[in-house]
């Protein structure tokens, strides 16, 4: 937590200042000097704290050093950059400790709202210190599920889309933790699915009362030698089982 709260002081100096942006090789979006700044300082603190653990991250060239490990820390110095850069403050930094493949420690920090969301395993979820809980009372077409547009294609779904109300917000850490929250029902992503995005919020939603899986259904597992997952599917109540069962 404390070493999110260090990012956000990074990252809000170059937030609305013009920061230098580039474009990453393979269509994989922007990079900024804010997203760099921040991940050489949670690296340097981090793995100075933790040696013993491995390390994966956005920002960071991967290797396999961290297979070998029996801890990793799996970070996104910012998530929603391209938020970032347009000056929205729906963007994110994600800390999650993994062990044998399942996050045990998370962090979500949203420094322009001044959110931080935690959660340990056993421990519960809370966000500024406060518990949180996630919420799946309503019926599916009344749950409101952040999702962007083109999830709702139909060559997802064995039949029409589900009738759920979507909404969107930049950062798919953010959305999990909205979901842990309880403020909208459920969120989705069906395309394969980075790990350092995720990694953090799965373990706040499920502490939160939330079942998380793969757009399959399967518990999603981290720290693998490709660093992605096959989507993700978050849900409050019976959303999660409604969910997946039509995909």
């Amino acid at each position: 937590m404390d070493a999110a709260r260090t990012a956000g002081d990074i990252a809000l100096r170059y937030f609305n200042a013009a920061p230098e942006v580039w474009e990453k090789s393979d269509g994989q979006g922007p990079v900024t000097e804010a997203d760099l700044a921040v991940n050489r300082q949670l690296e340097a603190d981090l793995t100075s704290a933790r040696p013993d653990y491995g390390w994966l991250s956005e920002e960071t060239e991967d290797g396999q050093d961290r297979q070998r490990t029996e801890r990793q820390f799996i970070v996104d110095p910012i998530d929603g950059t391209r938020s970032f850069i347009d000056g929205a403050k729906d963007w994110a930094h994600s800390l999650a400790i993994t062990e044998n493949g399942a996050p045990i420690a998370a962090a979500i920090y949203l420094p322009a709202r001044d959110l931080l969301y935690a959660a340990a395993l056993g421990d519960g979820a809370t966000c500024n210190g406060e518990p949180i809980m996630a919420n799946g009372h309503k019926q599916l077409s009344d749950a409101t599920v952040l999702s962007a547009k083109p999830n709702l294609d139909q060559r997802f779904w064995g039949g029409p889309p589900p009738p759920f109300k979507r909404t969107f917000r930049s950062s798919l850490a953010y959305r999990l933790a909205l979901v842990a929250e309880g403020r909208f029902d459920a969120m989705l992503t069906l395309r394969p699915t980075w790990e350092w995005d995720v990694a953090a919020g799965s373990l706040i939603v499920t502490e939160a009362g939330g079942s998380v899986s793969d757009q399959r259904g399967n518990r999603p597992l981290f720290n693998n030698p490709h660093p992605q997952i096959d989507g993700m599917v978050a849900a409050g109540g019976i959303h999660h089982e409604l969910i997946t069962a039509l995909a």
